[in-house]
């Protein structure tokens, strides 16, 4: 009996040996096939990445959206010989009045006609009034200007008032085209070059051009005079100083322009004390313009200076244009009977 229980512990004693042993082996083979994956994946060959340009938009260069307009500074004290506020002046409080509402009915004769006012004759002298004060230089041309930089009103490429202009074109075609500069050491050996833009002479744009309606209104009996357009004009001179001609620069329209128009004082020689705004010169007509063109009698549509045997006579041509004023007149005065 007790040989054959030491049998059985001897049989117990020698399975327990030989499962330790198969787990043994086990567990080996397991830890090199985890060696063998991790020195397969360490082996891996990594392939090198190749650099991307950047695809990020890169911003266009800045647009010189402005105009040579000339900076004038704000006086810090006052600047006359009496007690004088700004924010209470009677030109800063002015607004332009409303026209009078006229029916289409009711134009019983109209005519549309074009003027050239030259800012050289004595009359428009104060259009080159070139006064710096707190509003501005008080040249007509620099208050056209600096409404047009502070987005006042708008300009346009035409009369007919169909294509605006941005700041940038505008002041395209008032300074003209970048020019390149050569740029000198000390020694005076030229290091290279920029471009600028031309200086622009504001004493250079002494015509002004305005389109105009003439209407008889038949309820009022009245007949009235509409500005709707003004245009500067350029003259053209070369370097040499050989005069070309002129050039149209923009149109603004007129009845845009009325409120930034009676902001400003028209100076007066001849007053101090009592001064009208532009807006009240030119619906006073306080200015004088020759005709370069109507609708009258003009079935082609031409300038005067193109008519048939005016275009090399200049004296003809003022006469061709007072007798347009002539017909406007006499058609009125026929109105009546006394």
């Amino acid at each position: 009996m007790k040989a054959s229980i030491k049998f059985l512990l001897l049989l117990v004693l020698i399975g327990g040996v030989s499962f330790s042993a198969s787990a043994q082996k086990r567990n080996t083979k397991k830890r090199a096939n985890t060696n063998k994956t991790t020195k397969a994946k360490t082996q891996a060959k990594v392939q090198p990445t190749t650099p991307t340009p950047d695809t990020v938009a890169v911003a266009p260069p800045p647009v010189n959206d402005s105009l040579p307009v000339k900076v004038v500074l704000k006086s810090l004290r006052n600047d006359f010989g009496y007690s004088y506020d700004s924010s209470l002046s009677d030109v800063s409080n002015r607004i332009s009045l409303p026209y009078e509402h006229l029916r289409k009915d009711d134009a019983v004769y109209t005519q549309r006609i074009w003027r050239e006012i030259d800012t050289r004759e004595k009359i428009n002298q104060p259009f080159n009034y070139a006064a710096d004060e707190d509003n501005g230089n008080q040249r007509f041309i620099s208050i056209l200007m600096k409404a047009l930089q502070d987005s006042a009103f708008i300009a346009f490429a035409d009369e007919r008032f169909t294509v605006p202009l941005s700041k940038a074109e505008i002041a395209k075609r008032i300074g003209g085209e970048p020019i390149e500069v050569p740029l000198y050491d000390e020694n005076g050996n030229q290091t290279g070059s920029e471009m600028k833009n031309p200086e622009v002479n504001l004493d250079s744009f002494y015509r002004f051009r305005i389109k105009e309606e003439v209407i008889f209104d038949k309820e009022s009996s009245r007949l009235f005079w509409r500005i709707i357009g003004i245009c500067p004009v350029k003259s053209i001179i070369t370097t040499m100083g050989v005069y070309i001609g002129i050039t149209e620069m923009f149109w603004v329209y007129y009845p845009d322009t009325r409120p930034v128009l009676s902001q400003y004082s028209v100076y007066n020689s001849k007053n101090y004390g009592a001064r009208m705004s532009w807006e009240e010169l030119f619906e006073s007509r306080m200015f004088h313009g020759r005709i370069i063109k109507s609708t009258l009698d003009n079935p082609k549509n031409d300038f005067i200076a193109d008519y048939k045997g005016l275009s090399e006579n200049t004296m003809l041509q003022l006469f061709e244009g007072e007798a347009v004023t002539e017909k406007i007149f006499n058609y009125e005065q026929n109105l009546w009977e006394y």
